[in-house]
């Protein structure tokens, strides 16, 4: 983080988002500021807050991918959430505590996967020993055995021990099978979250479930394997064994109060509109007064410890085409200083979007033929034509932005990727003609258009 200064960000985020500078630059310095923030040495750390941000804006627009990106520049837990998917406290369904926990889970396997890294060497090393263990075991002992004959016995063991170490280093004994214990899983346990004021109760039921997995009671499983196998399986178990899991735990929890990135998808679906409840639509008001205290800055209980909130960074985001910011309650308001709108994408955007990105949809399909020893070639007028299409369906239909780009992809290349390989492509050329031959006719019937893009 030290050298990822606010327009290196924005430079990394111009590699997979066209346009949308103003929310990129609300981004990347909300992310420095967290950097800024763990430097300060005196108590004044605790007192700076972190700068939530609203995004405003149409479906496909950017929004997940910047806070995606983000999340990935900074190595930094992140989960996407939607807001119309919680309830009220006391009704079913999913309170907005369970985010922090998914958060937590998510840290939990991200700094498992690092530290598990950091011991492959010696994980490696112990696998090797123990699958050598297997192929030639120590011979026992003879009783009555002399001091002379029991330095020969283990002269002779650690040479032919040799022996096999080379062997296997070769990959010549790859192909061998060998019978290995496959570890006995912990006991399954079952977790009860309930609502804010309460912790989370873990119900063993080891006991009961016991005779239904495929472990004998007394200890691990017997299972054949080839050596190449067993050695990718024994590395994962000592590396699991190398790792201090009090230690993952404490970083992990470290990362979500500090690092953590919660994006909250579809805010505007909970604004206003408290007249209008159903069923499926409860009390809106409700779920932001919930909401309120964890990013104001709360502890939430989890298996793994208390989470405090206060710093974890939380981006906000929606259409708001029926709604506004400002039907949010005040409170929630407040702890969304920063608000940015993104623009709807032009059709010069949506050309920019199938070219330059690292991961664009040209070069994503490229990859796809290739794949098949196909090569696929876009022709500059057909990258026009395919840009001028989506912008066409997005002005005619519904606006999904750049999501459009996917649906109308998939119909221009659909026989073809339905013929590979049966009929024998070296080389597709896109041209113009053929996307007008392919989609005008998609374009010009609205109801076409709107059951296929």
């Amino acid at each position: 983080m030290k050298d990822l200064v606010p327009s290196k960000i924005v430079k990394e985020l111009d590699n997979y988002i066209i346009g949308q500078d103003k929310a990129k630059k609300a981004v990347a310095i909300a992310l420095r500021n967290r950097w800024r923030r763990l430097h300060v040495q005196n108590e004044l750390r605790e007192e700076i807050m972190p700068n939530n941000i609203i995004l405003i804006g149409p479906t496909g627009v950017g929004k997940t991918e910047i806070s995606r990106r983000l999340s990935r520049l900074a190595n930094a837990p992140f989960i996407k959430v939607e807001a119309s998917k919680f309830t009220e406290v006391g009704y079913v369904g999913r309170d907005v505590e369970s985010m922090i926990r998914e958060l937590m889970n998510i840290a939990l396997n991200q700094v498992k996967t690092q530290m598990m890294q950091d011991v492959q060497t010696e994980a490696r090393h112990n696998a090797k020993q123990r699958l050598i263990d297997i192929l030639y075991p120590a011979p026992p002992a003879p009783k009555d055995e002399t001091q002379e004959e029991a330095k020969t016995r283990k002269d002779r063991y650690q040479r032919i021990r040799k022996k096999m170490e080379n062997l296997f280093d070769s990959g010549n004994l790859d192909d061998r099978e060998v019978e290995v214990s496959v570890e006995k899983p912990g006991k399954p346990h079952l977790e009860f979250m309930g609502g804010s004021d309460s912790a989370s109760i873990d119900l063993q039921i080891g006991d009961i479930v016991s005779g239904l997995l495929p472990f004998n009671r007394k200890g691990d499983k017997k299972k054949k394997m080839k050596v190449k196998e067993a050695y990718d399986y024994l590395t994962e178990v000592e590396a699991n064994r190398l790792v201090d899991k009090e230690k993952v735990r404490i970083e992990a929890k470290k990362r979500v109060e500090n690092d953590g990135i919660i994006f909250i998808d579809e805010i505007d679906k909970i604004a206003a509109m408290e007249n209008n409840r159903s069923s499926a639509d409860v009390s809106r008001s409700g779920v932001q007064r919930d909401l309120l205290p964890i990013v104001e800055g709360s502890n939430v209980p989890t298996k793994y410890g208390i989470i405090n909130t206060s710093h974890i960074l939380f981006i906000a985001a929606g259409a708001f085409s029926t709604s506004k910011p400002s039907d949010l309650i005040p409170e929630l308001q407040g702890r969304f200083p920063i608000r940015q709108e993104l623009n709807s994408l032009s059709q010069e955007d949506l050309k920019k979007i199938l070219v330059y990105p690292k991961n664009s949809l040209t070069k994503q399909y490229k990859a796809m033929f290739a794949s098949e020893n196909v090569q696929l070639v876009f022709r500059e007028e057909a990258i026009d034509a395919i840009s001028d299409y989506a912008a066409k369906a997005n002005a005619k239909m519904e606006d999904i932005g750049a999501r459009r780009l996917h649906t109308i992809m998939n119909a221009l290349l659909e026989d073809y990727l339905f013929e590979m390989p049966t009929k024998k492509y070296k080389r597709v050329t896109i041209t113009k003609k053929i996307v007008n031959q392919k989609l005008r006719k998609l374009i010009k019937d609205e109801d076409l258009s709107k059951y296929i893009l």
